[in-house]
């Protein structure tokens, strides 16, 4: 058997075109394109301005089952379903999201596609690319220092440095910044509680990815708010006089990134907020131009259904009016024996009984879809060590649901491979049946809407929140923000909150250890169990394996 090439080396040697003939695809004129080197650049606002009144095309969303170590890959099938309508004459966008430097390092070793199913250069998307988490995380810690600042020279606006909820971020994975003293030393301001989060987590993060145009962006900046003051009343980024200078760092950040797939299609790849601890989806911007521009625009939301997709129906389509025509669910054969109870070190073997032993986590994602009423059709990432019996399996169980599994090697194929499934797709969005509407109404009580997620999403008894907890809710409420929608931030790994719990578990309940305004961004987060919003490296982080070559390559990614 031939020897695989690995992810980096296929997109190595790829033939990709300069980006402004990506952009001429577009019809985007060269002026409006910002070059980063000769296949990148970002789209100007003014541009993008000047789409308002074009008809949008049809939104395809693309998400998974629960994810495992057998891997799923959603990403891949995102670009290898963009690049396969492509392929059959349609006009199509890919639009995903920023990789992280934490879990590039950290677990993944980059999050670009794979395959023959990939955005390029992928080097530079899963390192610094265009600077944009950069301009993030700067952003961000500016704010931090204006409020340890302003707490320095007096405190003139009274504030509590014990209820500063502000932390600070940083764009990689460390645990032993999860909780800090800051201020220590004489001359150093008040010594203080604090911590630091991964700057996917930050709100900032998800305010640029949920702004419409920059004057929104300051409005959201401004709306922050970074703790309490003596009396409890709340202190905003633009009482310390911040979102100007903020919106000032983040001016080219909001601008979306044009690359193009291995097939030179054009994608947006932009912004980066996590699921499990934000609401997982790239930016509105991007995805609401990408509509203007084509035909039809094949998204991710991160993790599994139960996350991602709850988010990108609940909060992103809530938020920025937006109605998908049709959703994919990917599914693995190695991750659904996984779910069945098989160790990765088998998942080799054929094992039909494991298959359907874990389809139930795939019957749940199906069901959970159709609450939104967005029309579906399953994606079989097809894996070399997939057996005829096991595909079969698995192609019936989603008939007895009504739905309908489709076997797609793009991986290995490209665009090709995802042929049957890019025509099951464009025959489910033009056929009108997709009657979007999120889970809740604006008017339900938050806590409610924690409950409804967690009984209709999870399958869950409920949840249990404290009596602070309650009170704070119910506090929020009191001061306008019971409309927002909520953030559940919970792990990706299992429908409950106890990551070791696979498959489709019921009558389980939802501990909320702590709630949080994101009032610049528009909801309300619940973190669930033991949650981390500042991961740690696992025991063999993907940085060990990443180095330059000889001849001065980047090896490693994935």
């Amino acid at each position: 058997m031939a020897q695989v090439k690995s992810d980096i080396e296929i997109a190595r040697e790829a033939s990709w075109k300069p980006i402004q003939e990506i952009g001429a695809k577009l019809d985007i004129p060269e002026e409006h394109l910002l070059p980063f080197g000769h296949d990148k650049a970002k789209i100007s606002s003014q541009f993008i301005s000047s789409l308002a009144d074009r008809k949008n095309g049809k939104l395809i969303l693309v998400t998974a089952i629960n994810p495992t170590p057998a891997g799923e890959g959603k990403t891949t099938t995102t670009i290898g379903l963009g690049d396969a309508l492509n392929r059959i004459g349609k006009k199509a966008i890919v639009c995903v999201r920023e990789p992280s430097l934490g879990p590039s390092f950290g677990m993944k070793g980059g999050a670009a596609g794979g395959g023959y199913s990939q955005v390029i250069p992928m080097e530079d998307i899963n390192l610094h690319f265009t600077g944009d988490f950069h301009a993030i995380t700067s952003a961000h810690n500016l704010l931090s220092a204006l409020i340890d600042n302003h707490v320095h020279w007096g405190n003139s606006l009274g504030i509590d440095t014990r209820r500063i909820t502000w932390r600070r971020v940083m764009d990689m994975n460390d645990r032993a910044l999860r909780d800090i003293v800051a201020g220590l030393g004489t001359g150093n301001g008040f010594p203080r509680e604090t911590g630091f989060d991964i700057t996917v987590a930050s709100e900032i993060m998800a305010i640029l990815c949920l702004a419409r145009d920059l004057h929104d962006l300051e409005q959201r900046l401004g709306n922050i708010i970074i703790g309490y003051r003596f009396d409890k009343t709340p202190v905003y980024a633009r009482d310390l006089k911040a979102d100007g200078a903020m919106a000032v760092l983040l001016r080219q950040a909001l601008q979306p990134n044009l690359v193009q797939t291995i097939e030179n299609n054009p994608a947006f790849v932009h912004g980066g907020p996590f699921a499990n601890i934000a609401h997982g989806c790239n930016s509105v911007i991007a995805t609401s131009t990408a509509l203007k521009l084509a035909d039809y625009v094949v998204t991710e939301a991160g993790f599994g259904a139960d996350l991602g997709a709850e988010k990108f129906f609940d909060i992103k389509c809530r938020k920025a009016g937006l109605k998908p025509a049709a959703a994919v669910i990917v599914a693995t054969i190695r991750a659904l024996k996984m779910n069945g109870g098989v160790k990765k070190e088998d998942l080799g073997t054929e094992n039909v009984k494991a298959v359907l032993a874990g389809c139930p986590n795939l019957g749940r994602h199906i069901e959970n879809v159709k609450q939104f009423g967005v029309p579906l059709v399953v994606a079989i990432n097809h894996f070399h060590s997939d057996t005829d019996a096991e595909v079969e399996a698995v192609r019936n169980y989603v008939a007895t649901l009504g739905g309908e599994a489709i076997v797609c090697s793009h991986w290995a194929n490209g665009s090709a491979g995802a042929v049957e499934l890019a025509e099951k797709v464009a025959a489910l969005a033009e056929g009108g049946a997709s009657n979007f509407a999120p889970l809740y109404v604006d008017d339900m009580p938050l806590l409610e809407k924690m409950e409804t997620v967690v009984k209709r999403i999870y399958r869950g008894a409920g949840v249990v929140a404290s009596d602070t907890i309650q009170a704070q809710l119910k506090r929020w409420e009191e001061e306008g923000y019971g409309k927002l929608p909520v953030c559940m931030a919970k792990t990706p790994y299992s429908f409950s909150a106890d990551p070791t719990v696979l498959g489709a578990p019921t009558g389980h309940v939802i501990p909320i250890r702590e709630v949080r305004l994101s009032a610049g961004a528009g909801f309300v987060v619940a973190i669930c169990g033991d949650l981390m919003t500042m991961p740690g490296l696992p025991r063999v982080p993907a940085a060990e394996r990443i180095f330059l070559s000889p001849d001065g390559y980047v090896e490693g990614l994935s």
